[in-house]
């Protein structure tokens, strides 16, 4: 051990603090508190051989030790919550992509309240809900929403004297505010219902909207009325699914725990008037060597400390290491006293169990996905949203890029990227049939036109063949610099479609946004950069492809058509039998002849002419 650590270990005081671990760099290992600091940190030190796994790891990267005096063990236990959250040593239980869960945000303090996706609370007056351990969970959460009660889907300032609606009110996934369809007070009980439902009143919600339907139909509206009977049908599938239910009509979390050797996860189900109303599960990582009680512990220090509710009762698998301190922790942080629980029988032993064996499940699932990608790529995109001001995380990306000579052979191609990943099956490669000179403009605007007709198409009238065409992306990226993304927009204005979009200009990697003159140049080695040439790159390579298989046909066919003798019909069944003009180089005449409709004289002088 070298000297100067050694010194300080002597030193440490016998009173209540935290310690940080740190090594040669200066990095944060692992931060902790103690009752007495000269006792728990000089422990760490003393029978080194006996210690293994992580303890060991992390005791022979110590280059340094720091500490910080608390005046009680709850102040301490506040301390070294915040220190985990903001530093993230390697070494103390954490959860994964802690810093970018998503909540849902509803924005009542403004005049017309929107849903959307939220990374952070902020002290803005807005409802959170959440968190939430995915994207994805988040999402599919706000599409249900969406669909029993229609809110704001775009970002226009409404002033309720625009001319027409936008395609969501068509789809009923808008009550069009911005034609005036809806008060600001009808709206405004929507969000209301919005509110409650995450909230777990169901049953009242359900209520309301039935005796809507039956008013519509007293009065005869009956497209009113079948409107309002598809709501609470979807609304009822939605509590059915809910199956999870007690006797216990409060509000409360069950907190079930399952381990492997590295990691961790809690399962959380959210109770709510005796019925479930959610349930999430996190990964605790670096779980490797703690007990369930520190493993309980930590995730209810790291998750009700951002919390937007804590309910007044929490029931965990085992009580918390220090359960005095964090039962007052917990106090603090609710203003309210609040009961922490181990069930030993009844609903709350039985929703432990279940609680519990999906904790399991998830954890055996989580093994097969690929983590470390994970993090990169959600990172990437938060990165990118926050960067753009983009309204939603950019999950699903469109790239669009022109290929041509000279105006010739003219293609385009669309990539695209879900949730940072490639997607293939997605991709469409377009041949530009409007445009016959070097215009890559005009070229831009049909093949917009070409695939977000589809989508407007799709969404009035929905195909099983085009179901594709009929997804939304949130963020569309233009291959070319203000030029074309000036052309791509014109497009989605006369489709009336709000869909984030910019440019990406190659030769100095300059973004440009609608409505600025100036680009904005992101840092060489920023993700969201990263992110953007991959989906370009993609969009590249593809058009690049479908370019040059189209310029061989096209040089192939003008070859042939150059041929006495060869017409139509054998220049298409020369192009079937030997597919290219090499191989048609390399065949005897004999096997040209072969060809259904060719002749030894008409094969002599394709020779002779290739």
């Amino acid at each position: 051990m070298p000297e100067p650590l050694a010194e300080k270990l002597r030193n440490l005081p016998r009173e209540p603090g935290i310690y940080t671990f740190k090594d040669a760099a200066g990095r944060t290992l692992y931060v902790g508190k103690a009752t007495s600091l000269r006792d728990r940190v000089r422990s760490y030190f003393q029978a080194t051989d006996a210690r293994g796994g992580k303890t060991a790891i992390l005791v022979s990267q110590i280059a340094d030790v720091e500490h910080i005096l608390t005046g009680s063990p709850l102040q301490a236990l506040q301390w070294e919550s915040d220190l985990i959250k903001t530093e993230r040593p390697k070494y103390n239980v954490v959860l994964r992509d802690d810093k970018h869960y998503p909540y849902v945000r509803i924005t009542v303090q403004e005049e017309w309240p929107r849903v959307e996706i939220a990374r952070r609370i902020a002290p803005d007056g807005a409802r959170y809900f959440g968190p939430f351990s995915d994207t994805g969970s988040v999402r599919r959460t706000m599409d249900t929403l969406n669909k029993l009660f229609p809110y704001i889907l775009c970002t226009k300032e409404i002033t309720g004297t625009d001319p027409r609606p936008c395609l969501y009110y068509y789809i009923h996934r808008c009550v069009a505010p911005c034609i005036g369809a809806v008060s600001n007070e009808a709206y405004g009980a929507l969000i209301d219902r919005v509110i409650r439902f995450m909230d777990g009143r169901t049953d009242e919600v359900l209520r309301e909207l039935r005796r809507e339907m039956e008013e519509a139909a007293d009065r005869q509206d009956f497209e009113q009325a079948v409107v309002m009977r598809d709501r609470l049908r979807a609304a009822e599938r939605v509590v059915e699914q809910q199956a999870v239910m007690t006797t216990d009509r409060g509000d409360f979390d069950v907190i079930g725990l399952a381990r492997d050797e590295t990691h961790a996860c809690a399962q959380v189900f959210f109770m709510r008037d005796g019925r479930m109303v959610g349930r999430e599960h996190f990964v605790l990582q670096n779980a490797e060597g703690e007990t369930a009680r520190v493993l309980v512990q930590a995730f209810l220090l790291l998750f009700y400390r951002d919390a937007p509710h804590v309910p007044k009762r929490i029931l965990v698998s085992e009580a918390p290491e220090d359960e005095t301190t964090v039962k007052e922790w917990l106090a603090e942080t609710a203003g309210r006293r609040i009961d922490l629980k181990v069930p030993r029988r009844g609903d709350g032993a039985r929703l432990m169990g279940l609680a519990a064996r999906n904790a399991t499940e998830a954890l055996e699932r989580m093994e097969l996905e690929r983590t470390t990608e994970q993090q990169r790529t959600t990172g990437a995109m938060l990165e990118l949203q926050e960067i753009l001001g983009l309204p939603t995380i950019p999950d699903r990306i469109e790239c669009f890029d022109i290929s041509h000579v000279q105006g010739t052979y003219t293609v385009a191609s669309m990539s695209v990227l879900d949730h940072a990943r490639a997607r293939p099956s997605d991709y469409r490669r377009f041949r530009i049939r409007t445009v016959d000179h070097n215009n890559d403009f005009a070229s831009m605007q049909e093949v917009l036109r070409r695939r977000f007709g589809h989508l407007v198409e799709q969404n009035r009238t929905p195909t099983p063949e085009n179901e594709k065409w009929g997804v939304i992306p949130d963020l569309v990226v233009i291959d070319g610099g203000k030029g074309q993304l000036n052309a791509a927009l014109e497009i989605l204005g006369e489709l009336e479609l709000e869909i984030p979009t910019i440019g990406l200009a190659k030769q100095h990697e300059e973004v440009f946004l609608p409505g600025r003159s100036d680009p904005v140049v992101l840092p060489g080695d920023a993700a969201a950069l990263f992110l953007l040439q991959r989906v370009r790159d993609e969009a590249h390579r593809f058009a690049i492809t479908y370019h040059r298989a189209s310029r061989g046909k096209g040089a192939l066919k003008s070859s042939l058509d150059d041929v006495p003798g060869v017409g139509p019909k054998r220049k298409r069944a020369l192009l079937q039998r030997f597919g290219s003009l090499d191989a048609m180089r390399a065949a005897p005449i004999e096997e040209i002849a072969a060809v259904p409709g060719m002749t030894r004289r008409t094969a002599s002088t394709l020779k002779e002419r290739l």
